[in-house]
């Protein structure tokens, strides 16, 4: 992808950057020879943004044009959003702790140019303001409130407010900056699509081990995808690309969601989209669902404050208590007795209005099936940890997790009746990529949720179809990027 920057004067610039080229607005707004070239990285250095300037303009037309725009029109909203800056500030709240903590005044400016602060010490924090804006040049101004540091605002630098000490600076960067840029390209040139892939290596339990990861990248390229691994840091960077894959655990009140929402506000093809983040997060939501349409489930009750003594007239112990938001088994507890329901109850009801209680039905193993585009991939069974009644445990003094062992079966090796129900309740979220918990008690079958973002690891899941799993996920993608494309997305 060949590199412009667009500035409002090329004269007034004493920026030499080897092999990039440099032109006015006015060229690149008016010229056809522009607006008809193809694969151009727009870095857009006009000295306002402000609304319908040609800093403005340029970032817009960029993007009509298919071309990738640094800043994206969305980029200059977000810094002129308070909400955003807000929303920013206490995401990087640690970060911004850690790196302003020690000074001893009560603000303070930092200049963020490609990327990069003259001090080095402020280079991550720099680095994510820049992730996030995508303005060549930033200036982000903190505040301290009592005892704690948090951004206020983030601004472009114009021109004429470089300082001339700094300038020497901003031009070794860039020369760093530029060739690192259009390194990518022969990479990615060879590729028709991009994909991200949303991963946290931090992650305790991420939906993918790393050898599926690499595994789905091995299937992507094979089609034609280039695939990218990204993280919290490269929010602002979903322009970039032509589709979003999320292998990290989702929650509607997480960046996860947010990243799938601009995504789709960019048009992207998602996966998880943010509808079904939304269904599959909230099992209050599930069970009104699942009910409405008369599939299978445990006996279930909404509790609330108001009610708390109605499960001990319909329900017998023990029973399962379930937070609206759990995953991956946590979150789900099991009380024994009526004191240990008051328990439990009492606590979770501090963070959630409604709980979800459920009869506790005692089995070895969960059905999981896996469904995606409204076709199952592959059905497995889940034993339930060692002396446990979950698939996972969670040991109390180490934290660390241990699970049951797995099979996994062919889809027209698995019991039809299993699948048929899976493929029901999956239906009512979407065509996304879907985990369909289901027990069996006797030849009775009961939903017991439909999870988002379900696991796809290596020696499991991928067990029967092995790569042949990848590549039908990524067919999806790239079957759904080309529709995309034809109807001018």
């Amino acid at each position: 992808m060949h590199a412009l920057i667009v500035v409002n004067d090329p004269a007034d610039w004493e920026l030499d950057i080897p092999g990039v080229e440099m032109v006015s607005a006015w060229s690149y707004l008016t010229c056809d020879s522009y607006s008809k070239m193809r694969r151009l990285r727009i870095y857009n250095l006009c000295r306002s943004y402000s609304y319908q300037s040609f800093g403005y303009y340029v970032s817009l037309l960029a993007a009509a044009r298919g071309h990738k725009p640094f800043p994206t029109v969305k980029a200059i909203q977000d810094m002129e959003s308070s909400s955003i800056v807000r929303l920013m500030s206490s995401e990087m709240d640690k970060l911004i702790q850690k790196n302003l903590g020690y000074l001893q005044s009560d603000s303070f400016e930092l200049s963020i140019y490609f990327g990069r602060n003259l001090a080095k010490r402020y280079d991550r924090l720099s680095a994510y303001l820049y992730r996030f804006f995508e303005a060549p040049f930033l200036r982000a101004y903190f505040q301290k409130v009592g005892n704690r540091w948090q951004l206020e605002t983030v601004t472009p630098i114009a021109a004429n407010d470089i300082p001339d000490d700094h300038k020497e600076f901003i031009a070794a960067t860039a020369k760093e900056f530029f060739p690192r840029q259009r390194t990518l390209a022969p990479r990615r040139a060879a590729r028709r699509y991009d994909l991200a892939i949303l991963v946290n290596r931090d992650e305790a339990l991420p939906p993918s081990d790393e050898k599926a990861l690499n595994r789905f990248v091995k299937a992507a390229n094979g089609l034609g995808l280039a695939v990218e691994f990204i993280g919290l840091e490269d929010f602002a960077r979903l322009p970039e690309f032509d589709a979003l894959f999320i292998r990290e655990t989702t929650n509607v009140n997480h960046h996860t969601y947010r990243f799938a929402r601009k995504a789709e506000a960019e048009g992207l093809v998602v996966v998880d989209d943010s509808l079904s983040i939304l269904k599959c997060s909230n099992k209050v939501y599930l069970n009104e669902l699942l009910e409405s349409k008369k599939l299978p489930t445990p006996r279930t009750i909404v509790i609330h404050r108001d009610n708390l003594d109605v499960v001990v007239e319909q329900l017998t112990f023990p029973v399962i208590i379930k937070q609206p938001d759990s995953s991956f088994s946590q979150g789900v507890l099991k009380a024994e007795n009526i004191e240990r329901y008051h328990e439990i109850t009492s606590r979770m009801l501090e963070d959630s209005a409604l709980l979800i209680v459920q009869e506790f039905i005692p089995t070895s193993f969960d059905w999981r099936v896996v469904v995606f585009d409204g076709h199952p991939l592959c059905v497995c069974k889940y034993y339930m940890a060692a002396r446990h009644w979950q698939i996972l445990r969670k040991d109390a003094k180490t934290g660390r997790f241990s699970a049951g062992k797995a099979e996994t079966f062919a889809v027209e090796h698995a019991p039809r009746q299993v699948v048929e129900l899976a493929l029901k309740a999956a239906n009512l979220i979407g065509d996304g990529l879907y985990g369909v918990d289901i027990k069996q008690r006797d030849k009775e079958l009961y939903v017991i949720e439909v999870n988002d973002n379900p696991n796809i690891d290596s020696g499991v899941e991928d067990l029967v179809l092995k790569d042949e799993l990848y590549e039908r996920i990524m067919r999806v993608f790239l079957k759904r990027i080309e529709r995309r494309k034809e109807v001018g997305y």
